[in-house]
């Protein structure tokens, strides 16, 4: 396997775009081909709903391997982008630069540790634009530490199951503008029992089986909006010749992730 070519911090741009708002101080250019595939989707005009569910570690390599866990994910998604995680790929690392759009040497946080960053991001952004924000997390994981503070709305949980739960309220209340879910369950386990341990990969199938339900409960629920709506990791992971999962190389098996997006426009 090769290394992908597009960059993670181009995504942040791309989701600001999405929704005519100007992206965060720091941030590397949009996405050229996410973008154009919302205007073509949305004929030029901007999603106001966004739903992204951010796994953790479920590598390009897992995906593709064990492809039978996406297949009702990718016939409903229409927009697969493969992109290039950042290095270090560690989870605080990315996400940050996920949603700041910049290099780990620009957001603060190069090597693994859960700190505040303090520069500009899209939640940043989106709440200066006047958008409602909703972030759920589990407790004391990155997500819910690295983008603390900012003015938006957070849900965080102990347990998984509270984490989705809320996301479904959410959707269904349909009060948000744009709605970050966060699930790191494979990540943990993972990391305890390998890559590709059973209990490993049913999580797998897990987290896609639960985005394809949030997906119907958006199409069902927020028919009246132009929506983009998408799933993607921060980061791959490799096993370790002790039998566990680890993720920490300049390599493709870490570094390559792949994200799915659709854009639904309103209906009439």
């Amino acid at each position: 396997m090769e290394m992908n070519k597009t960059p993670l911090e181009s995504l942040c741009a791309a989701l600001a775009y999405a929704m005519g708002v100007e992206p965060p101080k720091f941030a590397e250019p949009a996405n050229a081909d996410l973008t154009a595939y919302i205007d073509q989707c949305l004929a030029g005009q901007k999603a106001d709903r966004v739903f992204i569910y951010n796994t953790d570690a479920i590598g390009q390599w897992v995906v593709e391997k064990y492809p039978d866990l996406s297949k009702d994910l990718r016939e409903r998604m229409d927009f697969e982008m493969p992109m290039r995680t950042i290095n270090p790929p560690k989870t605080p690392c990315a996400f940050g630069s996920m949603y700041t759009g910049a290099a780990p040497k620009v957001h603060g946080i190069e090597v693994y540790e859960k700190k505040l960053i303090t520069i500009d991001t899209l939640f940043d952004a989106l709440a200066r634009a006047g958008k409602k924000v909703a972030l759920l997390s589990m407790n004391n994981y990155s997500m819910s530490i690295i983008f603390a503070g900012r003015d938006i709305d957070y849900y965080i949980y102990d347990q998984y199951s509270k984490v989705n739960a809320k996301a479904v309220e959410l959707i269904m209340k349909d009060e948000y503008d744009f709605i970050l879910c966060y699930n790191a369950n494979y990540d943990d386990i993972m990391h305890k029992k390998g890559p590709e341990h059973p209990e490993s990969i049913a999580q797998v199938g897990f987290n896609f089986r639960t985005f394809c339900m949030f997906d119907e409960l958006i199409r069902n629920h927020w028919k009246h909006h132009n929506v983009l709506i998408g799933t993607g990791m921060d980061h791959g992971c490799h096993e370790t010749p002790e039998g566990k999962g680890t993720h920490c190389d300049d390599a493709p098996y870490d570094r390559n992730i792949i994200h799915y997006y659709k854009a639904y426009p309103a209906e009439e």
